[in-house]
């Protein structure tokens, strides 16, 4: 079955039109992990390269995203009963103090459409909340922070992973407005990402490493 509808649809951002297509192919007989890895993925790529040059923007971004997601709802219980397993586990969080979550969200989306699985705790998240959190198999850890006032807390997240003895264990990014790659190195992260394009490229990168 051809699975371009669904690849286009996604990059359209059609949510009516992905979830029918993914129903149609599960109808038709093509596996969850066929229309993952061959219409959800690759679009989700093909949004993020649109972004990097130019042709999207944050909205289009959202929208893709969206429908993205759509389609993942339907396949995740055919994804769990066959044991699919994710290529990585991403913790994300807006850092203690800070409300904003936009941005976190986009990341987290893109993420998933990826093919990370994401656990979202939120905002005004503590360091030991993360802590206590990333205890389940994560693998990255992602902090968010859109105030130069809350970006201080990013560093008591990473020395509160260090104090529990996790810091090994974990790869800590951070993204946000004012963060910069400058100030990521400063506190110890394992890196920095401007948007949620550059963000999957570098927690892929990261699991990579991991994996070597």
């Amino acid at each position: 079955m051809n699975l371009d509808p669904i690849f286009e649809s996604v990059t359209e951002g059609d949510v009516s039109a992905v979830e029918s297509g993914v129903m149609s192919a599960l109808e038709a007989g093509v596996d969850a992990a066929t229309i993952l890895n061959e219409a959800l993925i690759p679009a989700m790529d093909k949004v993020g390269s649109l972004f990097e040059e130019g042709e999207y923007f944050v909205p289009e971004m959202l929208i893709a995203a969206r429908s993205m997601q759509a389609g993942l709802v339907i396949l995740k219980p055919e994804l769990v009963a066959a044991g699919i397993e994710p290529i990585g586990k991403v913790l994300m969080g807006t850092v203690k103090g800070d409300l904003h979550d936009i941005g976190k969200n986009l990341v987290s989306m893109m993420l998933e459409g990826a093919g990370f699985e994401i656990t979202d705790l939120g905002t005004n998240v503590s360091p030991e909340k993360f802590v206590e959190a990333a205890k389940e198999g994560i693998n990255i850890i992602g902090l968010s922070a859109l105030l130069t006032t809350t970006m201080p807390a990013m560093k008591m997240t990473i020395d509160a992973f260090t104090e529990a003895g996790l810091r090994d264990k974990v790869k800590i990014i951070i993204g946000g407005a004012p963060v910069t790659a400058e100030y990521a190195e400063k506190i110890g992260a394992d890196g920095f990402a401007p948007d949620a394009s550059q963000a999957v490229t570098l927690a892929k990168s990261l699991v990579a490493l991991r994996r070597l």
